[in-house]
């Protein structure tokens, strides 16, 4: 009986210490309840004073203000204000810099769920929506990034026109001044979508909206300064740089060498008070072609001109200075890793300018620091994220479409599980930026300068977009590895070493910025303490720390009793009014490691103190907990506003599945690697008392994805949405566009393909190339002679979008590549093959396998009951059969109509000659003839090698005996010519194929046929 007395009485006060922390009593609330309870189980069982003691003298301490002081404040005080290292102005300043938003609910550990669901969802309004649908459409059309890069070395004299007289140098500024003054999130759709055509492009509207002089003159230039310069820079007649790093600065941008000295000088015929500048810069975007240029210096007044002796260095401060300006020099250009936007030096030695032309004034001198990190925010969070997002989307497009057209082993490879792997990444990955664009830019239309979310921003968007990219890459291999203006990967590819390392290194932003900037800007206590901790009034600040310290400790026991209870219990069930049944255990999942980082965080910074600033590893761990914390909220955001479509789904569920794993491991590294092995396994079994909870997407999910990267339409809406994103086309002459042609023609007539795929892997056709199986099945009268066609034209589309680019031996100019498989060229194909073996066997008196065989394609009655087809076929990976009859079952009015084309008939020939024509020689007749002379006025469908011509045949002869070059820097007749025979016939896609009049009814009865058209 004593004992279970005593147990009760422990439970007892356990549990109400628990409930102090859970509920945030007050210091002295808190203690009161725990002395009260002491009292009360001291009554139930003596014995409970064993704990009941320490736990009175702890309240008694924190009740009576000296005791506490004395014992507990003065010596942490001593303790931490040792441990912290001194802090300059400037670091003080960009620690201060930036503001907050959910990122700082995420730090926290209790994220307010009913404010998330009151962000407003970034929309484009109508004029925004019309400048992406005209004015950027228009851009992007002029825009050819293999020639941008390989020929002009920079953008055309007309786009760069086009650029400045349209406003794309103005997206940021005021309309009072000329610009467009877009949202955050139409600033990023504008740089996507041009981006998607040419990164050179993006680079070159993306710096004037970001870290340029329009962004510090709207938040800190004077009136003068702002009339000045808005308009010009507005309407693309100025154009601006911003020299910030150089030979001896990059990462560490707060140690520039560049100065400016208050002193007397000569400026424009009068003496006046100003600086003697001395500066080098390099790796400055647009400063080759710049007007006016941005510059950050350290600022020093060694006599006290400015008015205060007392202090001499003023640290890091911006001005504005024309690029004319005498002792200024624009220097030449650097080559980024081959993208050719304009990038170069400025130098200037003795450079004097006036004093007001410091961004602000002399108001603002020393202040540069502040004014960069916070404006750093817009190409963190707009710029470098929107080209992140194109890219990867692009290739999201642009990959799925080659996974569905190329072919190895009889299937799609986009079928292989290997493959799978990484398609179902680069699809959960590309969703993931999509979301976290959208909840970045929702917060900064809000306002603000939120710095720790656009570092998150800046990283996270640019090594997922390197993950896509590279997987990518894998999956099409050489066709994306050979150089040449077909290649729809390169470009992407070569330019992720620019985004990487532009506007903060990521190993930078990881390591030291994401949770240093974290900490400072999203802790409730941790700035206000440190400021406390440096103050030169050491009494003063510790009463104040006093205060705030036992705060600390509150909100700290705090987290750690929520993070112990979603530990054994699950987090909250705080989640969202819009939380459905799929999105409800994430935001449950969310809660708990919300809780668990800060206490996680409390400990990092507790316990290292000073050092952590040195322990990159470690904040690096800590950031990518944040970070993805974050990613995931976004991903439910985004969810919730999408279709919530089966296949929407999946990207959501890969995506979040994959963060929460990247968070888990994320804690658990930093548990197995914090110096303080104690207080880092408390900590572990508070927050994971079962160990991984997490585990990454399974094989079933990564499959079903991978299946799901390939469809389109109905089947995969995020497909379909992504195309509104960038420059979409299906042009079959265009980089992009003929990988995406041949994938739409493929979706079309897919039932029909994979019939004719399956008897051809079953070797039902006699002959040697795919032309003669096509003949032998329309010979047979499996297909009608209209599917032949339309078989020829996919097959020569599907050939073309695989070649790749050849050159002449200086690889200075791409030849013609010449398309065997073309409506006109395939009558080239045919082989006697299966008449030379018919014959032989004749003579021999062996039976033909076709005779003994059933019905070459899968005609109604042709297969046996118990064959499997589709996936359960292991003889191939296709898809189940679609509804496309065949011949034998064709048998409407309509039908019957379709397959005899009284058009294409010669009577005048066929009184000549009395032989029934077979299908070999009908096709081969109008292969030839038909689709030659007067295929156009039929189907309007171009040709891909046109051979109508003499010009064009003598062409085509060349390509044969003597490699064609293109010259593509040419515009005479003659290279028009050549270009054509690089075209693939167009199948045209569905969309388009119902504007066609003569081509309508062919399509739709001979390939999709109406469930009507069967009655």
């Amino acid at each position: 009986m004593a004992i279970g007395l005593f147990i009760l009485a422990i439970i007892i006060q356990l549990a109400v210490v628990l409930a102090i922390f859970l509920l945030s009593l007050s210091r002295v609330t808190g203690s009161v309840a725990a002395l009260v309870t002491v009292i009360v189980t001291a009554i139930i069982s003596p014995w409970s004073l064993l704990l009941g003691v320490p736990i009175a003298l702890l309240c008694l301490v924190l009740l009576v203000t000296p005791l506490r002081q004395s014992l507990i404040t003065k010596r942490v005080y001593k303790t931490l204000g040792g441990a912290m290292p001194s802090m300059s102005d400037t670091e003080r300043e960009a620690l201060d810099a930036g503001t907050s938003w959910w990122e700082k609910e995420l730090f926290m550990g209790a994220p307010n769920w009913d404010t998330f669901a009151q962000y407003p969802y970034p929309t484009l309004s109508e004029r925004e929506q019309s400048f992406i649908d005209n004015e950027v459409e228009t851009l992007c059309a002029m825009l050819d990034e293999w020639k941008i890069q390989q020929e002009d070395k920079e953008l055309s004299p007309e786009a760069w026109q086009f650029i400045k007289s349209n406003g794309f140098l103005g997206l940021i500024i005021p309309k009072e001044f000329g610009g467009l003054e877009f949202s955050s999130y139409a600033q990023s759709r504008v740089m996507s979508k041009i981006a998607s055509r040419s990164p050179t492009a993006a680079v070159t509207c993306m710096v004037p909206n970001s870290l340029g002089p329009g962004e510090l003159l709207m938040h800190y230039g004077t009136d003068e300064q702002k009339q000045r310069w808005l308009p010009g820079l507005a309407k693309g007649d100025e154009v601006p740089c911003f020299g910030l790093t150089g030979p001896e600065a990059g990462s560490d941008a707060g140690a520039i060498p560049d100065t400016g000295v208050v002193c007397y000088g000569i400026h424009e015929g009068e003496q006046v008070l100003g600086l003697r500048m001395n500066f080098s810069k390099r790796w400055i975007t647009l400063a080759p072609i710049a007007t006016v240029v941005g510059l950050a210096f350290k600022m020093h007044d060694p006599e006290g001109l400015l008015g205060n002796p007392k202090k001499t260095d003023y640290g890091i401060t911006c001005a504005l200075v024309p690029a004319k300006h005498k002792g200024v020099m624009i220097g030449p250009r650097h080559n980024p890793i081959g993208s050719p936007f304009m990038n170069g030096t400025v130098d200037g030695k003795d450079v004097f300018i006036p004093l007001d032309y410091i961004i602000g004034g002399v108001e603002n001198a020393g202040r540069g620091w502040r004014m960069l990190m916070e404006c750093l925010g817009v190409g963190r969070g707009i710029s470098l994220p929107a080209l992140s997002t194109s890219a990867s989307e692009m290739t999201y497009l642009s990959v799925g479409a080659f996974a569905k057209v190329r072919e190895q082993f009889k299937i799609s490879v986009g079928k292989f599980e290997g493959v799978q792997d990484a398609t179902s990444r680069m699809a959960s990955n590309t969703y993931m930026l999509e979301a976290f664009r959208h909840l970045v830019t929702c917060g900064l239309n809000q306002g603000g300068t939120p710095s720790v979310m656009t570092a998150m921003a800046k990283y996270y968007a640019t090594e997922t977009m390197r993950g896509v990219v590279n997987d990518g890459m894998d999956v099409v291999g050489g066709r994306a590895v050979q150089m040449g203006p077909r290649n729809f990967l390169a470009t992407p590819y070569q330019a992720i070493p620019v985004s990487i390392t532009v506007e903060g290194a990521n190993i930078l932003t990881r390591s030291l910025m994401i949770f240093g900037q974290g900490a400072m800007r999203c802790h409730p206590y941790l700035f206000d303490e440190l400021q406390l901790l440096q103050s030169e009034d050491k009494e003063g600040a510790l009463k104040q720390f006093d205060n705030l310290f036992f705060k600390h400790l509150g909100y700290t026991f705090n987290r750690g009793a929520k993070a112990f209870v979603a530990g054994y219990v699950g987090g909250s069930n705080d989640a969202p009014s819009f939380a459905d049944n799929f999105t409800r255990p994430y935001y449950k999942h969310i809660n708990r490691l919300s809780a668990g980082f800060a206490l996680t965080a409390d400990m990092a910074l507790g316990l290292l103190a000073g050092d952590l600033k040195r322990k990159e590893m470690l904040s690096g761990r800590l950031a990518d907990i944040h970070g993805h914390l974050f990613i995931s909220t976004a991903i439910l955001q985004f969810y919730q506003h999408g279709t919530k479509s089966e296949a929407e789904r999946l990207h959501a569920e890969v995506a979040l599945q994959n963060s929460l794993y990247t968070i888990q491991e994320a804690f658990l590294s930093l548990f197995d690697n914090f110096p303080n092995r104690m207080a880092a396994s408390v900590v572990s079994f508070v927050t994971f008392p079962s160990g991984r909870i997490f585990t990454p997407p399974s094989d079933e999910l990564k499959r079903q994805l991978g299946d799901v990267f390939m469809d389109d339409f109905e089947a995969n809406p995020f497909r379909d949405y992504l195309k509104t994103m960038v420059y979409y086309n299906t042009d079959a002459d265009d980089v992009t566009g003929r990988m995406e042609n041949a994938y739409q023609a493929l979706v079309g007539i897919e039932p029909l393909w994979q019939k004719f795929k399956k008897a051809e892997h079953k070797d039902s056709f006699e002959g040697l190339t795919f032309e003669d199986h096509v003949v032998y099945a329309s010979q047979k009268g499996d297909i009608t002679e209209e599917e032949a066609e339309v078989l020829i034209q996919y097959n020569a589309l599907r050939f073309d979008s695989l070649l790749t680019d050849v050159f002449d031996k200086h690889l200075l100019k791409a030849q013609v590549r010449r398309n065997p498989h073309s409506l006109d060229n395939a009558v080239h194909q045919l082989t006697d093959y299966a008449q030379l073996k018919k014959d032989a066997q004749a003579r021999n008196g062996i039976i033909p396998d076709s005779e003994v065989a059933s019905d070459n394609l899968a005609v109604s009655g042709s297969e046996s009951v118990d064959e499997k087809t589709g996936d359960a076929n292991p003889n191939h990976g296709y898809e189940s059969d679609g509804d496309v009859e065949m011949v034998s079952e064709q048998n409407t009015v309509k039908e019957v109509r379709t397959q005899t084309d009284f058009g294409d008939t010669n009577p005048d020939a066929e009184a000549l000659d009395h032989r029934h024509r077979d299908a070999a020689s009908h096709l081969n007749e109008r292969m030839s003839n038909n689709h030659s002379s007067h295929q156009r006025s039929i189907d309007d469908i171009e040709p891909v090698t046109q051979t109508d011509t003499p010009e064009q045949s003598e062409v085509i002869k060349q390509s044969i005996d003597e490699p064609t070059v293109i010259d593509t820097a040419s515009t005479n007749d003659a290279t028009d010519s050549a270009k054509k025979v690089d075209t693939a016939n167009k199948i045209d896609t569905p969309d388009k194929i119902d504007n066609a009049d003569n081509l309508d009814t062919k399509w739709q009865d001979g390939l999709r046929r109406d469930e009507n058209d069967k009655t």
